[in-house]
């Protein structure tokens, strides 16, 4: 297990190493495009070169790619699940490129339509995504909060996507703050005992392969998409504890989506608690 967190690439994608050896991280998610669209940097040989000397420098090994945040893949309208489809293929090419073992993403949302044609769509835009994909990265689907119709709150959802596609190449980011929005507990370790069974036989474990370590700003079952920082929120401490503890997130790394300010505090208690367990 490796603590990481998102960092920012603005001004060059050699920035975002960079940040991440100033916050002492082990490894690091960005942005290699910006966020809510607009010109994507160039990325070629000179680019994809000072990149990747750039982490060997800081003695980075694992980076993961965010894709941007304006993207539906279970959209009713055709340009927008297109576009979608085109930018994560995309992604996953520029990830592979820059030495990324993955890049995760968000599946949008069934607006305009009901939830089964939602999913629909998203199985048809994952297979599209993968077909003809050659690179090393990964594509890990993340789970959502649940607000509105919004794909991916619940395993069921993921698990049918993942045999539909039928891929070897998916896996999960399991986002902790999103998981408990979305009604599964982690509070305690009997209920992240539970949670994680229950992601066994929904899933499989063997699909897990990366956690978002986010405390949430909203309770339990509330389906909203709100980060706190780590023992500030519904989750606390004892949550965390728990989380760390469990053996099968011992495995993965773990990347922080908290608020930038104080993050250093997250990062530094992720490390205790992990190192306390000498895991």
């Amino acid at each position: 297990m490796k603590i990481g967190a998102h960092v920012s690439a603005a001004g060059g994608l050699y920035n975002a190493p960079k940040n991440a050896a100033q916050l002492s991280l082990e490894c690091f998610q960005f942005f290699s495009r910006p966020p809510q669209g607009g010109p994507v940097p160039k990325l070629g040989p000179e680019e994809i070169s000072i990149f990747r000397q750039t982490c060997t420098n800081h003695g980075f090994s694992e980076y993961y790619v965010h894709t941007p945040y304006v993207l539906n893949i279970c959209s009713d309208r055709p340009e927008v699940r297109s576009r979608t489809i085109g930018i994560i293929k995309t992604d996953l090419e520029r990830a592979s490129l820059l030495g990324c073992p993955a890049i995760m993403t968000h599946l949008g949302s069934a607006n305009g339509v009901d939830e089964e044609d939602g999913l629909a769509r998203a199985i048809a835009g994952v297979k599209q995504i993968l077909d003809g994909y050659n690179g090393s990265a990964r594509l890990l689907l993340e789970n959502s909060a649940g607000a509105g119709k919004i794909i991916g709150s619940r395993f069921e959802e993921l698990a049918t996507i993942i045999t539909e596609v039928a891929d070897e190449r998916i896996g999960i980011c399991f986002d902790t703050a999103h998981a408990f929005a979305s009604g599964y507990d982690l509070r305690n370790e009997l209920a992240v005992r539970k949670t994680v069974a229950l992601f066994d036989q929904t899933i499989g474990l063997n699909r897990l392969e990366l956690v978002h370590a986010n405390d949430s700003k909203v309770e339990f079952g509330t389906h909203k998409d709100r980060h706190e920082h780590i023992g500030h929120g519904y989750l606390g401490t004892t949550g965390f504890k728990a989380i760390i503890s469990e053996p099968h997130f011992q495995k993965v790394n773990f990347i922080l989506e908290t608020p930038t300010e104080g993050q250093l505090e997250d990062i530094k208690l992720l490390k205790k608690m992990r190192n306390q367990l000498m895991v």
